[in-house]
């Protein structure tokens, strides 16, 4: 690219400070702007990354028309709302994950992105970092053989405070759309568009989900195994399972840690890609090479896939009878 991808920050909570963070390790982008309901959370956030121009709304942010790209930032039930505001301002979006609450609303972020021609991509940072790529690659040269099972976890003790974003269901808290989403994207990646899905949850008192067993089939037999929680310390460990071997991510597995390649009959090697920045900057860089070769959405994050990922949450959450309040 001949010039940077000039970015606009929407919210200035703890995720957003670690993309702001990723983009400083790129050479791809750069932060031109940053929104808040607050304006002297905006003007902090400005002071601590040195962004420019800080505005007190959200409508002003994507207003300004010196940014190419808007990170969305703001908790679980505001994403759709928030995203589908700046791509009718005309700006490109990556929008964090979970991408929606539910289906409906991640479909309606998708039709009008489409509509509008503009990038919209999940930011589903882990898939991005160069331990899950090379992962991605051995797989698919066959060097374990055919993949026929992955098991997988994230789940953490988090503290017990009911009106965190993390117990609050007036937010969309929960183990599922924080931290389950990450083995479900894994195993989205390597075996495509589940066909069925058995789960189990404890609904705490809050009523969201603190730990959960999901498994998933996909076509040709293929089966993930799944933990997941808020309240529960896990390996966060995965194994990717084939006909002539496996590979090992090394926990926390979604950090991009090493991994380990034993394949039947050859020596076990540990391979350990290098890794810079926080690991943010791989999908901004990811969003700016797509957006400069005209292209409105990634083929490592494609949309439909997206919208795949939010039906199969979708589906988990009704053999548990979880609905959310905004629903």
């Amino acid at each position: 690219m001949s010039a940077k991808l000039r970015w606009g920050v929407l919210s200035t909570g703890h995720i957003a400070h670690k993309f702001a963070l990723g983009v400083g390790a790129t050479e791809s982008s750069e932060i031109q702007a940053v929104g808040s309901r607050n304006q002297d959370k905006a003007d902090a956030f400005g002071d601590e990354f040195d962004i420019p121009r800080r505005y007190g709304s959200y409508e002003a942010l994507v207003a300004d028309a010196n940014i190419d790209a808007i990170y969305v930032a703001t908790p679980h039930p505001m994403h759709a709302e928030n995203t589908i505001l700046c791509l009718r301002g005309g700006k490109a979006v990556l929008c964090e994950k979970p991408f929606a609450v539910n289906a409906a609303l991640a479909g309606q972020m998708i039709d009008t992105a489409r509509q509008k021609s503009l990038f919209l991509m999940e930011a589903m940072w882990s898939r991005f970092l160069p331990p899950i790529r090379k992962a991605k690659e051995l797989v698919d040269a066959g060097e374990i053989g055919e993949l026929r099972m992955i098991t997988a976890d994230f789940g953490f003790r988090g503290k017990w405070d009911p009106a965190s974003r993390l117990l609050n269901p007036n937010l969309a808290g929960g183990g599922l759309l924080d931290v389950g989403i990450y083995p479900i994207s894994l195993s989205s990646m390597f075996f495509g568009k589940a066909r069925s899905v058995a789960s189990q949850a404890h609904i705490g008192e809050t009523g969201v989900d603190e730990q959960a067993g999901i498994v998933v089939k996909y076509d040709a037999g293929c089966i993930s195994v799944i933990t997941t929680g808020i309240r529960t310390q896990t390996p966060m460990e995965a194994w990717l399972l084939g006909t002539e071997g496996r590979i090992h991510l090394h926990g926390p597995w979604w950090r991009g840690n090493p991994l380990t390649l034993m394949v039947n009959g050859k020596e076990t090697e540990t391979i350990a890609p290098p890794m810079e920045g926080n690991g943010y900057n791989y999908e901004i860089d990811e969003v700016a090479r797509c957006i400069a070769a005209g292209r409105t959405e990634s083929d490592i994050m494609p949309l439909d896939e997206t919208l795949s990922i939010v039906t199969l949450l979708d589906e988990i959450r009704a053999q548990w009878g979880l609905k959310y309040p905004m629903e």
